[in-house]
């Protein structure tokens, strides 16, 4: 005898489809409420946290910044000057050819007093338009005007009045930036930085002293260079070449400065 299916049933089971549905249905739902609960439970325990908190500001670290100076005073070893040539004419060309005659002249006489090519070194090249503003044509160019430039280092500084003086036998009509300095200062910044952390350390002594407290750790160290640099000074006799006479120039002395600050956590 043949089943009979219940109407509205797809199914020939006693319509246990729709029972199986409603059992995934409410098992996902199980499974969102417990999620739901967890994320609750979780937002509630740290706003409570932060709760306890309010009010109760990070421990401060407790210190004091002590500067101090070092200075040594040394005798320069090396002078830094640089010579050039401006030159002017109506083309480039012909002002170039100026320029490079002067230049040419001016290495090779430097390089006769034992200035090594390593310590030659052009620092500047520039070609310029030359305007000239008539009240009738507006601007009209003139020419144009070839700038350059080499930077000497001289080593023998029994030699820096002389390398001076060919400014005047060449024809170098712009010398400027003539420095004493030392070559290789490191040592002299070493013994700068001690002067400058001895200060420190006394420094340091007769304020935790004074203050009560004790130091029990360096947050920070901090240092610049600083000074007055080189002390020197360049004298013409009768002038710049032609035979008129090489300049006097005395190098002086310079000063090597460490500025040095720190800061101490105390207790």
């Amino acid at each position: 005898m043949p089943v009979l299916k219940k109407e509205g049933c797809s199914c020939g089971s006693g319509c246990h489809c729709g029972t199986f549905g409603r059992k995934i249905i409410w098992t996902l739902f199980g499974i969102l409420l417990a999620y739901v609960i967890i994320l609750v439970g979780t937002m509630i325990r740290n706003n409570m946290q932060k709760y306890f908190y309010i009010g109760q500001a990070d421990r401060m670290e407790k210190t004091i910044t002590v500067q101090g100076t070092g200075k040594v005073t040394a005798k320069p070893d090396i002078a830094v000057t640089t010579m050039g040539v401006i030159s002017n004419a109506s083309t480039v060309a012909e002002a170039q050819q100026k320029n490079t005659d002067i230049m040419n002249k001016l290495i090779e006489k430097v390089k006769v007093l034992g200035i090594d090519a390593k310590d030659i070194q052009t620092t500047n090249y520039n070609i310029y338009p030359q305007y000239d503003y008539l009240q009738d044509k507006g601007q009209v160019l003139r020419g144009y005007e070839v700038n350059q430039s080499v930077t000497v280092k001289i080593r023998d500084l029994t030699k820096a009045n002389q390398v001076l003086a060919l400014a005047g036998e060449v024809g170098a009509n712009n010398v400027s930036g003539l420095q004493f300095t030392i070559d290789d200062d490191e040592v002299y910044k070493a013994e700068a930085r001690k002067l400058a952390l001895e200060k420190i350390a006394e420094k340091a002594k007769i304020l935790t002293e004074m203050l009560g407290v004790k130091v029990v750790a360096i947050s920070s160290y901090n240092e610049y260079e600083g000074g007055a640099g080189g002390v020197y000074s360049v004298k013409y006799a009768e002038g710049m070449g032609g035979g008129m006479g090489a300049p006097t120039v005395e190098s002086g002395s310079t000063d090597v400065v460490i500025n040095a600050s720190v800061t101490l956590e105390i207790r």
